[in-house]
This record gives structure tokens, C-alpha cells and sequence, in this order.
């Protein structure tokens, strides 16, 4: 079978699992006990284990199942979670992140069979093995018959099992025997019979299958399974279910008595369960898990049997099932429908201009432009609401990182974060993980003190780094802070004249800000030895280059002894902006209207001069004048004795004021890539095309200031 249409769906999900158990055996790690986060565990590994047997990747099928074998144990209570249990686990975890990039680089999993590791789950299983084998085997198993067409077969019952079977037949319900055959041309028979249980378990319970479900799904059965079934509904119902699946030849079945089974009653009346707790086919290996050392207790003990049935469990009906309203798109198929938006917004500009030149033109045209702007409008926001994802799709990694940076660095620390839900567009939210990533690592090696100094400083034990997302305007900001040592300014001023980043003359007359920016440059580190970890002098170059690369910006604040504070600054959209049309020079610019604070009409007389640089004093505040004119290398068509119009920008807490000719107004335009050609000049962001086809360039306020 061509596997290679289901990679990508592949890939998503096994990603979508892994940062999930990344995060539950985080969860688990703090709290041992918590049965729901072992369950979860327990179906995310199962889930992956499936998928990785469905697309034929036998060595991640292999450690995921005893993956899965330790958590069954955990779940049934014959192991304890241990701190040794969640690093094996954990190092599971990035064996298995390696199989899904290899699928990913070359559709296959690789050559790694993770040996070690595997024997590591197996030394964490071995403890639990003696408590099955203790058990008196009359007391461990009976058999049930269930008609396979061509005679009976015997399907081995532990004491539990046969327990929940004579609870549920007490409750009135019915007790079946199925045995499903597939076609001798099936080739995916596993697949065929995990659709089989699915089918079923929406009319009943699965007690038990023979072969166990785990050697169902691991394809080891020749044609048929059986399955012991307690329903509600009518044995036909069970058999139509499961003859529906494709490539099932025959299903046959009947109800059982439960004297044909042979019961003996192990249990006091007081444990007796009510109903049987709903499996999954997984869960229905039960015959094959080792049960909990209760399950060998002699005659006379009271036993609550392993799989403890909850009371007043709601059974499905079986109806109409719950289609799910998501829809998994290809990111380049929305960058298509992006452009086709992009394009109509250009049509919708040259209408707009066309109109502005006819004289007298009809009013009905005028309301169908509008029209059409309202349209165009809402229709880009719509795509670009598509486009957005929720940032926690990447933040989710970090806490396990911090956790084992905890480890290496022999540093406590702890990650709290807020604003995971926080939306941006998927192509920026692809390229933000890196950054994130330097930072955080940045304030666990540099940032954090050890608990000794800490101790010293009358700071807590344990040293806090702090990941926040909001949106502020157009705007997403994302923090990282820490309360750890802040920058020493003047070590950075030494290691950069050490290395000849700058002169001494200019090390006299920088300000600290400008001290902190040299962090920025490549190859440049403070740290006294190279680890693992940092001292290699890449990341905040990379940090700087990344975020620029999205039109973003970084800032840097620091209190020595008391923290950082690393503030990301991004657009929301990359595509189509909102923007002020200026006129310098005879040409048409475009600024962004998210940077823009005020415009102003200033006298020439008002302009004073501080460090030879012109400024305003306005409203309390000095600002530093930009003349566009100057930048551009345009010649201004205003007098210098003319009133100059000044658009006051703002980047992060700085303001500056951009001296331009004109005014056009506010358009919507679509931003479009210079490409690698004019890639030096920094203050032009890209261009745009406007509705007479002309082209403006977009400024960069950022850059300019």
C-alpha cells in the first residue's frame, strides 16, 4: 500500500501526541498519584503506537508498546512512578521525536532499534512479574466458549474478568461471543480489526479478546479474533456493526450462559462492582497484563478487582456520531488564497482611483465600491483569522527543556508561563521557536544564579523564569524574564574590548543600553567555558536576525542582581497593513498605521539642536526629528520657512518624528518582498503596488529609529 499520502497527517499527530506526553509526564513527575494524567499517558502512547504499526514503522511500534507495558502496570498499581521511570520516559520521548524527523527528512524511521532503552523499560516492568506468577492457577483463570463457525474456542478469564461478566449479567444485560473472520485478501488486518473494536465498543463493552487485543493489533492472528461483549442491545446489532467494517468475510456470534463458563465467585459482596468500566481495545488485553498482586488474595479476602468498574458510567448510544467540525489545511494553500485576497484588494484600489477621476460619476458606483470595500475587508480578515494559531503549539516544549536544563545546570528553577492562547499567523509562529528557545536557555545558564549566591542575595531556592504573550495593538509582544543576576554591564564592556568589538574611546562614552546591544553581535559570549548548554557565541545573534527577518524587534532590560527582562515585539499579519500614505520629495511612501502615534504641524522656529541633532519639545517630552528627505536622498519640495508635517512614531517605549512633504491618508495595502536585491537598505520593508499601478516603498519606522 502507498503510504506516502497519510506522512503528513502522520507527522502532525505524532507530533500533536509527543508534546502531549511531554507535557503529562511533566504533570506526572509533580504529582505520581494523579490516575487521570496515567490514563491520558496511557491513550497517547497507545495512539502512537497504533499509528506507527498502521504505517509499518515497526521499531517506533516497538518502544511505544513498552512504553505503553509500563503505564498499563503503573495504571493497575504494580509499579510506582519514580523519578529514574520519567528520565527512562523522557528519553523515550526523544527517541521517538527522532523516528518522526527522520519520517519526516526521508519517509523512513531509521536504523535505530534504542536497545538500551528498551531494556531500561523492561528493567522498570521486571519488578511486577513475580506477583502474577504467585497466584494459585485456579484462581487466576477459567474459560469462556464462544462459536467460531467451526467449533468452540476457549478464551482464557481471569478472576476479574469472569467478576465483571457475572455483575453486568446480574444487572440484566447481555453477554456475547463474536468471532470475525477477515478476508484472506486483507493486507491490513490489524487495521480492519481496530475498525472491528471500534465499531463494537459503540454498542457495548469489550471484556476480553482471544487473541489479545495487543497481538491483534500487532497483526498476530491468522484470520479470525474472538471478542466476549457486554451490550445492552441485541446480538444481530453487534454482528451487523462489525460485518459493516470493509474486508471482514463472516461474524458470527451468540449470547453465553454465564454457567457455561464456569465461575467461581472470588469476591465479598460488598466489593461487588455495578457495571463494567468502558476499554478501549487496548485496555481489553487485560488477559495478558500482569494483574495486581490482590488478584492472587485467597478465598476469603474481600478483592476489588483491577479493572474497578465506576458506577453510573453512561453507556453511548449508538446514533449518529459527532463529526469533527477541523479541517486540516496545507499552510501553502492558504498563502495562495492570501495572494488571491492581496490581489483583489490591488483591484479594489485601482476601482477606488479610477472613481476618484471621473468627474460626476454615478452614485450607485460609489456605493458598489464601498461595497466591495466592506467585502475585501472582512474577506482578509477572514483568511487571516485562518492563518492564525495559538503560540502555545510552540511554548508547550519548553517546560520540559527548563526541566532538564534544571538537571544538567544543577540549578532549581521553574517556568511559568501565560498567554499560550495568544494567536499569530502560522508562518511567524513556525520561525519564533528558535528565539524563544536561545532566550529561556539564556536565563537558565547566564540569567539564574547558583543556590548558593542565591542563598547570599536572600533570594528563594528555587529561580524563576517567566514566558508571557499578550497582544498589544497590532501588535504581539512576547517577555522573557527571570529574577536571576541581570547583566553586568562592564564584563560585557570588557570581553568587547578583549575581542576589539569596540574602541576604548568608544567604551568611555557608551550608555549602558548600547553596552547591552552588543550581546547582538555574532560570535560574541560572556561565558567562561563552553558547555552544552551556551558559550559558543550563538544565539542572541540569532535571536536578533530571526525576529528582524518577521519584521519584529527585540529589547533588552536588566537590573543587575535583580533580572532581565527580553521583550519580542511582532506584527500580527506579515501580508496586508493598514498605512498612512506620504508624499516626500515628489514620492509616494507607505508607513504603518501600528507604529504611527500622532501627526504634528510644527514650527521651523520650534526645532532646537541637542549633540548638533535636531529635536521638538513636545508635551513634555523631547523627541528626535528624522528629515525623510535626507534619508530618502530626495530633495524636499517644502521651504525651510514653511510649517513641517511630522508623524510622531513609536518603537517599544522610544519615539521619533518622520518630517515628510504630504499627506495622502490612510489606504489598505499589501505588503510585497524586495527580494535579496535591495536587502541592505534596512528602512525600506518591502513595497507595495497602489491603485494606479504605481509602486511606493514602505518605510521602516523601527529601523529608522
Amino acid at each position: 500500500m502507498d503510504i506516502s499520502q497519510y506522512l503528513e497527517i502522520f507527522i502532525d499527530e505524532s507530533n500533536e501526541h509527543l508534546q502531549n506526553l511531554n507535557t503529562q509526564i511533566l504533570n506526572l513527575e509533580s504529582d505520581p498519584e494523579n490516575m487521570d494524567t496515567i490514563n491520558e499517558i496511557f491513550r497517547a502512547a497507545h495512539s502512537l503506537k497504533g499509528m506507527a504499526g498502521t504505517m509499518g514503522y515497526k521499531r517506533m511500534q516497538t518502544l511505544t508498546h513498552d512504553m505503553e507495558n509500563v503505564f498499563s502496570e503503573v495504571r493497575n498499581g504494580n509499579i510506582k512512578v519514580s523519578p529514574n521511570m520519567v528520565d527512562i520516559l523522557f528519553q523515550c520521548l526523544d527517541a521517538l521525536d527522532e523516528y518522526v524527523n527522520n519520517v519526516k527528512e526521508s519517509a523512513d524511521e531509521g536504523t535505530n532499534e534504542n536497545e538500551p532503552l528498551i531494556r531500561q523499560l523492561n528493567a522498570v516492568l521486571h519488578g511486577s512479574e513475580k506477583a502474577e506468577d504467585s497466584a494459585p492457577a485456579e484462581q487466576k483463570e477459567t474459560a469462556a466458549k464462544a462459536g467460531n463457525g467451526r467449533g468452540w474456542l476457549e478464551i482464557p478469564l481471569d478472576s476479574a474478568q469472569q467478576h465483571v461478566i457475572k455483575a453486568a449479567t446480574e444487572q440484566g444485560k447481555n453477554v456475547y461471543g463474536l468471532t470475525v473472520t477477515v478476508q484472506e485478501s486483507c493486507i491490513l488486518k490489524a487495521a480492519r480489526a481496530f475498525l472491528v473494536f471500534k465499531a463494537v465498543e459503540e454498542l457495548g463493552e469489550i471484556i476480553v479478546s482471544s487473541p489479545s487485543a495487543q497481538d491483534v493489533e500487532d497483526e498476530k492472528f491468522d484470520l479470525d479474533f474472538s471478542l466476549i461483549v457486554i451490550s445492552d442491545g441485541d446480538i444481530e446489532a453487534l454482528k451487523a456493526a462489525a460485518a459493516n467494517v470493509s474486508e471482514i468475510a463472516s461474524v458470527v456470534g451468540e449470547p453465553i450462559a454465564l454457567e457455561n463458563m464456569n465461575v467461581k465467585d472470588k469476591y465479598e459482596d460488598e466489593t461487588a462492582p455495578t457495571q463494567p468500566e468502558p476499554k478501549t481495545p487496548a485496555e481489553s488485553a487485560g488477559q495478558n497484563a500482569p494483574q495486581p498482586a490482590d488478584a492472587a488474595a485467597p478465598e476469603n479476602v474481600a478483592v476489588k478487582p483491577a479493572a474497578a468498574p465506576k458506577t453510573g458510567d453512561k453507556k453511548q448510544a449508538p446514533g449518529k456520531p459527532v463529526v469533527n467540525r477541523t479541517v486540516r489545511v496545507d499552510i501553502e494553500k492558504l498563502d495562495v488564497l492570501m495572494n488571491l485576497v492581496s490581489e483583489l484588494i490591488i483591484a479594489k484600489n485601482s476601482l477606488v482611483s479610477v472613481s476618484n477621476q471621473v468627474q460626476g460619476q454615478n452614485q450607485g458606483v460609489n456605493e458598489q465600491i464601498e461595497y466591495l470595500e466592506n467585502v475585501t475587508t472582512n474577506l482578509h480578515e477572514s483568511v487571516m483569522k485562518v492563518r492564525m494559531v495559538p503560540i502555545e503549539s510552540v511554548v508547550s516544549k519548553f517546560p520540559r527543556m527548563i526541566r532538564d536544563l534544571s538537571k544538567k545546570l544543577d540549578k532549581k528553577m521553574e517556568l511559568y508561563m501565560t498567554g499560550e492562547e495568544t494567536e499569530l499567523d502560522r508562518t511567524v509562529v513556525d520561525e519564533i521557536g528558535d528565539p524563544l528557545m536561545h532566550l529561556l536557555r539564556n536565563s537558565a545558564d547566564h540569567g539564574l544564579e547558583s543556590a548558593e549566591v542565591r542563598a547570599q542575595r536572600g533570594k528563594p531556592a528555587v529561580g524563576s523564569i517567566f514566558l508571557d504573550a499578550y497582544q498589544d495593538g497590532n501588535n504581539v509582544v512576547i517577555e522573557v524574564r527571570d529574577d536571576g543576576n541581570g547583566i553586568d554591564v562592564e564584563k560585557v564592556k570588557e570581553k568587547a574590548l578583549e575581542r576589539e568589538a569596540i574602541t576604548p574611546e568608544q567604551a568611555a562614552n557608551m550608555s549602558d543600553k548600547e553596552i547591552i546591544d552588543l550581546l547582538f553581535l555574532p560570535s560574541f559570549s560572556t561565558a567562561k567555558k563552553v558547555t552544552d548548554v551556551s558559550g559558543r557565541g550563538v544565539g542572541l545573534d540569532v535571536v536578533k536576525s530571526k525576529i528582524e527577518a518577521l519584521s519584529g524587534e527585540v529589547e533588552v532590560k536588566s537590573k543587575l542582581g535583580e533580572g532581565s527582562t527580553w521583550t519580542i515585539r511582532l506584527p500580527l499579519t506579515l501580508a496586508i497593513i493598514q498605512a498612512l500614505m506620504v508624499v516626500v520629495g515628489g514620492e509616494k511612501y507607505a508607513i504603518s498605521l501600528g507604529t504611527i502615534q500622532t501627526i504634528e504641524d510644527i514650527d521651523p522656529e520650534d526645532i532646537k539642536l541637542v549633540q548638533n541633532k535636531e529635536v521638538i519639545h513636545l508635551r513634555g517630552t523631547v523627541i528626535p526629528l528624522i528629515r525623510l528627505s535626507n534619508v530618502l536622498d530626495v530633495e524636499s519640495t517644502k521651504s525651510p520657512e514653511e510649517h513641517l508635517m511630522v508623524v510622531i512614531v513609536k518603537k517599544g517605549d522610544k519615539l521619533a518624528g518622520l518630517v515628510i512633504d504630504d499627506m495622502i491618508g490612510q489606504q489598505e495595502i499589501v505588503i510585497k518582498s524586495l527580494g535579496k536585491y535591495i536587502k541592505q537598505c534596512k528602512f525600506i520593508s518591502g513595497a507595495t503596488i497602489l491603485g494606479d499601478g504605481e509602486v511606493a516603498l514602505i518605510l521602516d519606522a523601527n529601523a529608522l529609529i
